[in-house]
């Protein structure tokens, strides 16, 4: 016989009237902040309320690599912190995340990017992040099913080579932190719309549900993709944000091949094999605002031929999954954590694209620091929502995830 189902998370809680303080998003974001919050400042009256299933949005959809050598100096030590803590919560919240420090090659295709890539492997060295510039007879050496000739359409140069790097498990993650949040008290509130938020006085005070109002002094938009509409809808701030749908997909289960993550922006493509043997393959965006999780046939095939240039023993492999997400894009390639601005006890993090599984574990706690006591960490300052009006907008759009046959 088979017993009752129940969560990780517990049995579905009763939704109160009022909290200390309501998260807008059941993703990685919005889960790492309500267990800070309970664990690192004694906040547990915390309401995530999920429109859909926890995970159900990019959390879910993530390939889930993990790295630390982004190119601003604003950038690194967030993406540093929150690599460090993958070992440390699989401990703190007794689930294994299947951190697998495998390491990371970002491939170089042209004497520029070469020269490009110097500049962030000295960023990454200045922050104290390993990472190194390789030629591609190393990278060969790595990932011996690499192909180094000079005959394929985007020849290898080299790579940024990023050891501490790897990929997580994504699910284990959503349901790792949705555990140790709901274990000290924080309420995860499934399938219940938010259809509302309440001001007075320039304060929240409320958020209205489906299910009913709550009464609350702290908001927090994490919702992904629909972060951009949900802030137009309910409050009528417009954020520099476009939404783009992000493919992926995995083969069939394969011996071990590849014990590295290896990436190309000439190529357009990204490839890891993960725990289970699977090639986890994506790096496809559509080049339009749009907000379908739809797969293309055009994606299947371009990462078929791209795959089979760079790992050639990939030919003929089938694929098992495909599916798509939405990625947050802002102008600058970097997320948006603010609050208390105009309206006081409102806070958002969003804008994150294709970042956000990197560092979310590392936000989440600043972010519940910054909810806690009203100020905003140092470390969280230059992602002010205010840059965009000011001009002091971030580099990472030029970091070498720009995709032109120059990479």
């Amino acid at each position: 016989m088979f017993g009752t189902y129940k969560p990780l998370w517990g049995k579905k809680p009763r939704l109160k009237s009022s909290y200390d303080a309501v998260i807008i998003g059941g993703g990685l974001h919005g889960l790492a902040t309500a267990y800070f919050l309970a664990r690192d400042h004694g906040i547990t009256d915390v309401a995530v309320l999920e429109k859909r299933f926890i995970g159900f949005g990019g959390a879910g959809r993530n390939t889930a690599i993990v790295r630390a050598n982004q190119r601003t100096q604003q950038n690194v030590p967030l993406y540093k912190e929150g690599l460090a803590l993958w070992p440390i919560l699989t401990k703190e919240l007794d689930y294994n995340l299947m951190f697998f420090n495998c390491g990371n090659l970002n491939l170089m295709h042209s004497e520029a990017a070469m020269n490009s890539a110097r500049m962030n492997v000295a960023t990454a060295q200045f922050h104290g992040v390993e990472s190194h510039l390789i030629d591609a007879k190393q990278c060969k050496e790595l990932v011996p099913a690499l192909n180094i000739s000079p005959d394929i359409t985007f020849p290898i140069h080299g790579a940024m080579y990023h050891p501490p790097g790897g990929i997580v498990r994504h699910d284990a993650v959503v349901w790792g932190l949705a555990k140790g949040a709901a274990k000290q008290g924080v309420h995860i509130h499934q399938q219940t719309a938010v259809t509302g938020i309440g001001i007075e006085n320039g304060k929240i005070v409320s958020v209205d549900t489906e299910h009913g109002k709550i009464q609350t002094p702290r908001v927090l938009l994490s919702a992904g993709g629909y972060s951009a509409a949900l802030s137009y809808e309910m409050l009528g701030i417009e954020l520099p944000i476009s939404v783009l749908t992000i493919q992926a997909m995995v083969t069939q289960p394969l011996k071990p091949i590849l014990d590295h993550v290896i990436s190309s922006g000439a190529y357009h493509a990204y490839a890891n094999q993960t725990l289970k043997g699977e090639i986890a393959t994506g790096a496809h965006m559509d080049p339009w605002p749009n907000y379908t999780t739809q797969t293309t046939a055009y994606y299947i095939k371009h990462q078929a031929q791209a795959l089979a240039e760079m790992v050639p023993c990939l030919r003929g492999v089938k694929f098992m999954r495909h599916w798509a997400g939405l990625a947050d894009m802002t102008p600058d390639m970097a997320p948006i954590m603010d609050g208390n601005d105009t309206i006081e006890g409102y806070y958002m993090n969003c804008g994150w694209g294709y970042f956000g599984f990197k560092s979310c574990a590392a936000t989440g706690k600043y972010m519940a620091q910054y909810m806690a006591n009203g100020n905003c960490p140092d470390i969280l300052r230059p992602f002010n929502l205010r840059r965009f009006e000011h001009h002091r907008l971030m580099g990472e759009t030029a970091a070498l995830m720009c995709y032109s046959p120059d990479n």
